[in-house]
């Protein structure tokens, strides 16, 4: 008989039907309280997906001035002669953990390069000869202009890749069909014209073959005369502190290395002030659904006095009225997360795709808009079901 007595166990699958009854048999209502949370929601998701995407722009455009790059150079020994660069050093360089690509030139003394074997040789146009290494073009961002880059076996071999300015002086406009320059008394064929390279503009002026063509064809000593590198934004300035020391272990103040770009700066404070501005958009987002659920809550439990009245006199009991009305904040909180963080994801690809930005939606913003909406949905839906677990039958029968 005492069994026959205790309330009914409520199972998971019970208290989402029994949460979600409260919103079926008020359709409209749930779904215009739904769609408060969700215009809420979808303006947070908006805002930080169109400033992320805005910061991504900007980040590519910071990018191709070399906030992240930095050269390493030789300087001078104590009697104030040039010193040079391990041979090594550019693969030292390399196993520094945040540096993410590095590759070097060597500037070649005493070969010029001529547009026939027929010019004098003062006549140099102040082009410079460099051994180039494969990875050149991603490090310092060069574009192809014309043809191609060097590969694994044209830098074996007399093949050149001319810099803008040293094309126009030598009077070269394609690469490829037999174009050939004259380097160090001999033919070399160019195989591609390189754009203008804001980053490393002495490229510009330069003719660049193989490193080890160079060594081959030209006396090349090996001795790279300038690395560059690319390392991880937030670790420049460690990077720039190890890479005297990492090129040249026995003589680093033989060493030049240049400063960080100004534009670095710039492009950290502009994150911490994207960071408080999202910040503070999630904020006064999630504030206006909490508000949203709370509202709807208190007026479900004032509308429903006396189907909770019924419960309670059919055996309910107060721990099962606290669950129905949780679950039932949660259920609407998470219809208004889902369909709003949707939302902003359709409207930031859609106004991303306009302005022609990458399209950045952060996973926090998604994810942890639905979250903190379901947590903002259990703090706001807490009162009003406590309310409604405290109503005692008669009272709420009573009511009118």
């Amino acid at each position: 008989m005492t069994a026959l007595l205790q309330p009914a166990r409520l199972y998971p699958g019970d208290v989402v039907r029994v949460g979600g009854a409260g919103l079926r048999t008020r359709p409209m209502r749930a779904f215009l309280s739904a769609l408060g949370i969700a215009i809420g929601i979808a303006a947070m998701t908006a805002v930080v997906g169109i400033s992320s995407s805005s910061r991504a722009e900007l980040d590519r455009q910071l990018a191709a001035l070399g906030t992240n790059m930095l050269t390493v150079a030789p300087g001078n020994d104590i009697f104030g002669e040039d010193a040079t660069l391990p041979d090594e050093s550019v693969e030292m360089i390399s196993r520094i953990g945040p540096v993410t690509q590095v590759a070097a030139v060597g500037k070649v003394s005493g070969a010029h390069v001529y547009r026939s074997d027929r010019i004098p040789a003062g006549q140099t146009n102040a082009i410079s000869l460099r051994a180039a290494q494969l990875g050149l073009p991603a490090t310092v961002g060069a574009r192809l202009a014309g043809g191609v880059w060097l590969n694994a076996a044209t830098e074996r071999y007399p093949a050149v890749v001319l810099g803008a300015a040293a094309a126009r002086r030598l009077g070269v406009s394609t690469a490829g069909d037999g174009v050939q320059v004259y380097i160090h008394q001999r033919w070399f064929a160019v195989v591609g014209i390189l754009d203008d390279v804001p980053l490393a503009p002495e490229l510009d002026s330069s003719a660049l073959i193989g490193w080890d063509a160079a060594k081959t064809y030209v006396g090349f000593d090996g001795h790279p005369t300038t690395v560059y590198t690319r390392s991880k934004d937030a670790s420049v300035e460690a990077v720039r502190a190890v890479l005297a020391a990492t090129a040249n272990p026995q003589n680093p103040g033989q060493v030049k290395v240049s400063r960080p770009s100004d534009a670095l700066a710039a492009r950290q404070a502009t994150d911490r002030t994207f960071t408080g501005l999202l910040l503070g958009l999630g904020a006064v987002a999630l504030l206006v659904g909490g508000v949203g659920v709370a509202n709807t809550m208190v007026i479900s439990v004032l509308e429903r006095r006396a189907e909770i009245g019924l419960r309670r006199a059919l055996g309910a009991t107060r721990g099962q009225i606290l669950v129905q009305f949780l679950a039932e904040s949660l259920l609407l909180s998470a219809l208004g997360g889902v369909g709003g963080v949707t939302t902003g994801i359709a409207v930031t690809a859609l106004y991303a795709s306009v302005r022609d930005w990458p399209t950045v939606v952060p996973a926090w913003a998604t994810a942890g808009g639905v979250a903190a909406t379901l947590v903002i949905g259990a703090i706001a839906g807490l009162y009003p079901a406590v309310r409604a677990a405290r109503l005692a039958p008669t009272e709420a029968l009573a009511a009118p």
